[in-house]
């Protein structure tokens, strides 16, 4: 009788009590329990600081009550952008980023039953959750890797293959504390002014003068 050949199963995912990225005790709670706030602030991480960006969720929902995805997928944008608006604005760019957030929360709902947790539930594939995460609305490459790591490292998510698909360079994935958030922080600026002094990014606009 030949040996019964087992599949080895995914580790069983975990999540960290919180992510440190924004200062803030319930924001960085909320990031860590809530799939939905999460990639909400991914979404956010964009041309505004890193506690900006992901203190957005919280701050969405004290002002419109809620961060479901079916609720913010059928509000009207006129209403969620007004949210977005009020003082402290949440976006520098509020308006294109309410339609970004209600852009990622209709595909949620329409792909994966208005929970983002389960872009990533039971996949079994690192090349399935690659595909997932690359489709999501308003995720570049590199947005997409970093929440791959930050799966794999904080939330125990190893589907086969998944080495193969991790950035090789630091990341806000690897971010467990607000110490290494700094280090992070410092490291990224310092990369973004080596690339501005090469004339491989766009320089900073400066201040308009009086």
């Amino acid at each position: 009788m030949s040996p019964t050949v087992r599949t080895p199963r995914p580790a069983a995912a975990t999540r960290p009590g919180k992510l440190p990225y924004t200062g803030d005790e319930e924001a960085d709670r909320l990031l860590a329990e809530d799939a939905n706030a999460l990639l909400i602030g991914f979404v956010l991480d964009q041309q505004v600081t890193v506690q900006k960006a992901f203190a957005g969720p919280l701050e969405i929902r004290r002002r419109v009550g809620t961060i479901d995805p079916r609720q913010l997928a059928a509000m009207p944008i006129e209403q969620l952008a007004a949210a977005f608006a009020e003082r402290p604005a949440i976006h520098r760019f509020p308006t294109a980023m309410a339609q970004r957030v209600q852009a990622l929360c209709a595909h949620l709902v329409a792909d994966y039953g208005g929970d983002a947790g389960n872009v990533w539930a039971g996949v079994t594939d690192a090349g399935e959750l690659w595909r997932r995460l690359s489709a999501l609305p308003g995720f570049g490459e590199m947005k997409a890797r970093t929440v791959l790591r930050l799966l794999e490292h904080q939330y125990g998510v190893r589907p086969a293959g998944i080495d193969a698909l991790l950035p090789q360079h630091p990341t806000l994935g690897d971010v467990t504390t607000a110490e290494e958030l700094d280090v992070y922080q410092t490291q990224k600026r310092a990369y973004k002014a080596k690339l501005r002094a090469e004339g491989l990014a766009p320089r900073r606009p400066g201040r308009a003068r009086s």
